[in-house]
C-alpha cells in the first residue's frame, strides 16, 4: 500500500512538473542575417540559450531567408500555440502587429520597434549613449584625429549610433574627422561583408585609423579589412573583441541577449508585462567590453577617460542625444 501510495505521488509530481513546463512555449524569429550573424541576431540566441540551460525549457527559433516569410513565421509559431514569440528587429513590426492581433491570447515581444498592442512587449535600446562610450575610446586612440563609421540600412535606427559615436569622439578632439558611410537602403544592407570591407578601406585610405561598424554581418567586413590594414575597428552589438584579438579595440555591446531571456523568463515566472522597455546604460542595456582581447589597447587615460563618461550618462549630467527623436545630430 505504501509502495503503491509512493507510486501515486512520484506519478503525479512528474506529470505536475511536464505541466509546468509546457506551461510556456518560448520562440524566436532573427531577421536577416541568420542567428550566427556574430552580432545583433547572435545576440539573441544567446539570451535564449541562456534560458534554456538555466531552466531546462526549450525553445525554437527560425531564420528567416527573405521579407516574406516574416509574418509566415510568426503566424506558424502562434497557431501551435508558442507563446512568448519574440521577433528580433525592426523589420518584424508589421508582421508582428497582424499577427498579434489575430491572437490576442498569446504573448509577443519584438526588438528594436514599439508595437502598440496589449500583448505585446516593445524592447528598444538607447544606442546613442553606448556608441557615445565607444566614440570617446575611438578618439582617444586614434592617431591620426580621423576615425570612421560603416552602418548598415540607412535608417533612423542606425544614425542614431553614429551620431552619438560622433558625440563622443568630439568631446575628447573637438576637430576630429569622422567619415560615415551606410552600406545601402535594404535589407541586404545587414549582410554584405565585402562592400563592409570596401567602405572600410576607402575610409582608412582618408586617414581613418578607427573604425566603428553597426552593420550586422556586414561588420564582418568592416573588422576584417580594418585588422588587414593594420588599423583598429569597433564591434557592435554582441563582443566581438575576439575576432581580431589586439586589432579590435572594443565593442559597443547591446544587450539584446538580457532582452529575450527577460521576456522568456518573466513569461515563465508569470511576470510578463507588456508595453514598452527602454533599455539604456543605467539598465545595463547598453555597454563597452573590456577583456583579455582588448585590454592591451586601453590605456589608463582611456579608461579614465571612458569611465567619467559613464559616470556622467549615469547621473544625468550628460544626456546623449537621441537621433530618433528629431532626426538630426547637433555634434
Amino acid at each position: 500500500m505504501l509502495k503503491t501510495t509512493f507510486a501515486i505521488l512520484i506519478s503525479t509530481c512528474l506529470t505536475a512538473g511536464a505541466a509546468a513546463a509546457a506551461d510556456i512555449k518560448p520562440a524566436v524569429l532573427y531577421d536577416l542575417g541568420g542567428k550566427f550573424d556574430k552580432s545583433f541576431n547572435e545576440a539573441a540566441y544567446a539570451g535564449a540559450e541562456k534560458f534554456k540551460k538555466e531552466t531546462g525549457v526549450d525553445y525554437r527559433d527560425f531564420e528567416i531567408q527573405n521579407d516574406a516569410q516574416r509574418e509566415q513565421a510568426l503566424r506558424n509559431f502562434a497557431r501551435k500555440g508558442f507563446s512568448p514569440i519574440v521577433a528580433i528587429g525592426f523589420t518584424q513590426a508589421t508582421a508582428v502587429e497582424k499577427v498579434a492581433k489575430e491572437f490576442p491570447d498569446l504573448k509577443f515581444a519584438i526588438v528594436d520597434m514599439v508595437v502598440d498592442l496589449p500583448n505585446v512587449r516593445s524592447i528598444v535600446f538607447k544606442e546613442q549613449e553606448g556608441s557615445w562610450l565607444v566614440g570617446v575610446l575611438a578618439a582617444e586612440a586614434s592617431k591620426t584625429h580621423a576615425i570612421g563609421f560603416v552602418g548598415g540600412m540607412d535608417i533612423p535606427l542606425i544614425r542614431k549610433f553614429a551620431c552619438g559615436y560622433v558625440g563622443g569622439a568630439k568631446s575628447v578632439d573637438p576637430k576630429i574627422e569622422i567619415f560615415q558611410n551606410m552600406t545601402g537602403t535594404t535589407g541586404a544592407a545587414w549582410n554584405d561583408p565585402v562592400k563592409g570591407g570596401e567602405l572600410t578601406k576607402s575610409q582608412i585610405d582618408r586617414g581613418a585609423d578607427v573604425i566603428y561598424h553597426a552593420a550586422g554581418g556586414t561588420g564582418l567586413g568592416v573588422l576584417q579589412a580594418a585588422a588587414d590594414a593594420g588599423k583598429l575597428g569597433i564591434g557592435v552589438d554582441s563582443n566581438q573583441n575576439h575576432l581580431h584579438p589586439g586589432k579590435v579595440l572594443t565593442s559597443m555591446v547591446k544587450h539584446v541577449d538580457v532582452a529575450v531571456f527577460d521576456a522568456f523568463q518573466d513569461a515563465k515566472t508569470d511576470k510578463w508585462t507588456s508595453g514598452v522597455r527602454v533599455l539604456g546604460l543605467k539598465e545595463n542595456g547598453v555597454g563597452w567590453a573590456l577583456d583579455d582581447y582588448n585590454k592591451a589597447l586601453i590605456t589608463p587615460a582611456m579608461k579614465t577617460a571612458v569611465e567619467a563618461a559613464e559616470k556622467d550618462i549615469l547621473s544625468g549630467k550628460l544626456v546623449v542625444h537621441d537621433y530618433m527623436a528629431d532626426k538630426t545630430c547637433p555634434y
